[in-house]
């Protein structure tokens, strides 16, 4: 089962991930956690990565591609996966159609998780995230036993610099240029599913279920 997920950052991806893998037992693949990956590790395209990321340079799509096309290659990818976070664009929606196309895969459901702006923004400004373990809280939706201290490792909970107004307003805005008409390209295929975010994560995490079978 190859599924992709789809929504605006802070829509609540990453929460549905956790339940999905657990539930399937594939892998959630995230282009940051897999460019780092392949970066540390010196794979062909980890290393063509690097020489754009040390010239400060964007990552270009072709080399995108040739990281997600080394992850989808791994054995824990034959029984499905997840992608969250990619793609951002419409040119890079075309090139993984294309890429699965010549690996003999296809995705079987795009899930979107759909969330007006003002909910996102104190949403995301809300996270807690803890400094040793990475485990996520929210001050209000779901907060800490003590404030500030992680309930799984005892750790300190910060604030991400990226989880400020200031961003979240801007990564929305660069969302909705580049990302939002993603939408309609998987809608024409047939295989898109519009949820509602904003409900609970139980509700939601049902009907992804019911979807998915």
């Amino acid at each position: 089962m190859n599924i992709m997920l789809f929504g605006a950052p802070g829509a609540g991806k990453g929460t549905q991930a956790k339940f999905i893998i657990d539930r399937y037992g594939i892998p959630q693949i995230s282009t940051g956690d897999i460019l780092r990956a392949a970066v540390k590790e010196g794979t062909p395209m980890g290393l063509e990565a690097k020489q754009f990321m040390e010239a400060g340079k964007l990552v270009p799509d072709s080399t995108i591609i040739g990281i997600i096309k080394e992850r989808l290659s791994m054995d824990d990818c034959k029984k499905g996966f997840i992608l969250d976070g990619f793609p951002r664009t419409l040119a890079q929606a075309e090139a993984l159609e294309v890429l699965m196309k010549e690996m003999g895969i296809k995705l079987d459901k795009v899930i979107s998780l759909n969330v007006p702006d003002e909910l996102i923004v104190g949403r995301v400004t809300g996270r807690r995230v803890c400094k040793d373990c990475g485990a996520s809280f929210h001050v209000e939706f779901n907060p800490s036993k003590v404030e500030g201290v992680c309930d799984l490792c005892g750790g300190e909970l910060i604030q991400r610099k990226d989880d400020t107004a200031e961003t979240v307003t801007k990564r929305l805005s660069e969302y909705h240029a580049q990302t939002a008409p993603l939408f309609d390209f998987y809608m024409e295929r047939g295989i898109l599913a519009d949820l509602d975010g904003t409900k609970d994560i139980d509700e939601i995490t049902k009907e992804i279920f019911n979807i998915l079978g």
